[in-house]
């Protein structure tokens, strides 16, 4: 594709790129019509006289050719530049009796209006088929489907296998359909279709690839790659030009900790007094002795029939993920040593540090099951436990369960809201997993700039504990503000683990939120006025001394809660019904142990 400046029509591509970039920066659900509309007038080869006649590109109506009409004349009075003319509907004449050329008494018969040529927009699915069947010579009889997906994928935004929202069945490959349809590509071949371009495809792809930038090298490489594999007979797709590198389909899932790391970190006893912290000289990695490298959970899944999508996507766009199961998040960065041994000789373990970034992913219809049953909040607690200063939400609008999302939009609004606010999360919102995917690959690029120019402060391993990690970091950060201190990712691993860094606080919430209704948020409102188990028991004991075990007795345990937590905020408040499930469990607890 050429440049925004050497395009045919590089005014209005500026200005369509300034709108996109603004939508964007809102974070605009309708980024994407702008998007569609740059990438459509990028890509056509014809130069308008008006930005009117920019309505025969896809994407672009009357709306957005009257904006950009104003925006080009604003832009002409401004530098005191001609305005360009609206074209004018042409006369109507027709040859009078004489034969002479005249206006005719009664208006001639409605010339057929000329359909507009049709331009696929910039990696779209047509787009991306049509350039795949241009390597073929225009004799060739054609190539099957497998071929043809396998040569296009990497022309194309979207996936050719894979729905791009969940619940639906269209992919990329729908767009054939479109191709057949306008006679840009022929289907022959039976019971294995196989697919050429026609006389009229060949014209649109020459259209697009005089219009693309030779410069790029991504037309030609991917032409001239490809002309010599897509006459061989054998069934397997071709990927020759792929940016995948032929190691990735092998890549292997590491573990997240063995047995030898498994107690790596102490629980060691509770800091009262900041005197009582460590003192220690760390370990300083040079620039240069590592990379910075993206890992990923292994569980994050697109769906049942594409697991390793997520995997395969970074990759393909130059990010190569470390695979394994994560304790916290589900991706994060690490500085990944060139020397396996170099932390090993430094008194550290691994070949890994811990940066400070994590990724918290979440489907709309997740966000909202995590809030019902607690998990959003017990996250957000172990991600401040963790100790990590950049903590990423990324909400994906993508769901299959659209009626649960509108009865639930305002605490999906109160629940992001606080994430921003109270706890400083950064949240992302994107709109299906291929945003999330460019988006960390953005991240990873910005964090390699971050940290691969500078040394990496670490802090000894023999030096933390469970109960001293978070107020070390405290104290280190106030007393030097201008440093970050990372672990070793070994020893964050072994914080971040949900079983052993639990305190009872922790336990109890997690006992409470067993009696279904019960929330995460109505838990900690809960546990303000509990703080123990013990507390809460011994509150039902004493009622049971007061009252007995009779009816009495028992309808007051039933409203204890629902009176002590007679919240103004309705989420927050707890009704006699869950009351009385609370008290059949904790009151005969009491019960149980008087």
């Amino acid at each position: 594709m050429p440049s925004d400046e050497d395009c045919a029509n590089p005014m209005l591509v500026k200005i369509m790129k300034e709108w996109w970039d603004k939508a964007r920066d809102r974070n605009s659900k309708g980024q994407l019509s702008y998007k569609k509309a740059y990438d459509a007038l990028k890509g056509c080869p014809l130069k308008f006289d008006h930005a009117s006649e920019a309505t025969m590109l896809s994407g672009i109506g009357p709306t957005f050719a009257k904006k950009l009409a104003e925006a080009v004349e604003d832009h002409c009075r401004k530098n005191n530049l001609p305005i360009p003319k609206k074209p004018r509907k042409k006369r109507k004449l027709n040859l009078g009796e004489d034969g002479d050329t005249g206006e005719s008494a009664s208006p001639s018969p409605k010339k057929k209006r000329k359909p507009k040529p049709y331009v696929p927009a910039l990696r779209s699915g047509p787009y991306a088929i049509m350039l795949a069947l241009s390597t073929l010579d225009e004799d060739h009889a054609g190539i099957d489907k497998q071929r043809v997906i396998a040569l296009a994928q990497q022309h194309c935004d979207s996936s050719f296998t894979v729905p791009q929202d969940a619940g639906k069945f269209y992919t990329a490959w729908n767009s054939i359909g479109t191709l057949k349809d306008k006679d840009l590509v022929s289907e022959k071949g039976r019971p294995t279709k196989k697919y050429a371009l026609t006389d009229d495809g060949w014209e649109v792809v020459n259209r697009i690839k005089k219009a693309s930038d030779p410069s790029q090298g991504r037309l030609d490489t991917f032409v001239g790659a490809q002309r010599a594999t897509t006459d061989n007979d054998d069934d397997s797709p071709d990927v020759a030009g792929s940016p995948i590198p032929a190691s990735a389909p092998g890549l292997p899932i590491e573990p997240s900790m063995d047995s030898a790391t498994a107690d790596l970190i102490p629980q060691g006893s509770v800091v009262a007094n900041p005197n009582a912290l460590p003192t220690f000289s760390p370990i300083v990695l040079e620039p240069g002795s590592f990379t910075v490298e993206l890992v990923l959970d292994n569980r994050e899944i697109f769906g049942k029939n594409d697991r390793d999508y997520m995997e395969k996507n970074l990759t393909a766009k130059g990010v190569i993920p470390s695979v394994r199961a994560l304790k916290l998040g589900d991706v994060l960065w690490v500085a990944k040593m060139h020397d396996p041994g170099l932390l090993n000789r430094r008194g550290l373990e691994g070949d890994e540090i811990m940066l400070d970034y994590v990724v918290e992913r979440k489907r709309l219809d997740d966000l909202v099951s995590s809030i019902k049953d607690g998990r959003f909040h017990e996250q957000k607690f172990r991600l401040r436990k963790s100790g990590i200063k950049n903590a990423i939400y990324i909400v994906e609008e993508v769901t299959t369960r659209s009626d649960s999302i509108t009865n639930m939009a305002e605490a999906i609004t109160t629940a992001i809201a606080s994430s921003q606010v109270i706890d400083g999360y950064f949240v992302k919102r994107t709109l299906k997993m291929d945003d999330t995917i460019r988006y960390l690959v953005g991240m990873t690029k910005l964090l390699k700039q971050k940290y691969e120019s500078k040394s990496l402060h670490v802090i000894p391993t023999s030096v933390v504990t469970v109960n001293n990690y978070n107020p070390l970091l405290a104290h280190l950060e106030k007393k030097e503000p201008a440093i970050d201190y990372h672990l070793t990712y070994d020893a964050f691993a072994c914080l971040g683990s949900k079983s052993e860094t639990l305190t009872l606080r922790d336990i109890f919430l997690k006992m409470l939120m067993c009696t279904r209704g019960l929330t995460g948020e109505k838990a900690i409102e809960l546990q303000k006025k509990w703080k123990t188990p013990i507390e809460l028991i011994e509150a039902y004991r004493k009622i049971e001394d007061v009252h007995g075990s009779g009816e009495v007795g028992k309808n007051r345990k039933w409203d204890m809660v629902s009176k002590a937590m007679d919240h103004p905020v309705p989420r927050k408040k707890i009704a006699k019904a869950l009351s009385t499930k609370i008290a059949e469990t904790w009151g005969d607890a009491s019960t149980a142990m008087a």
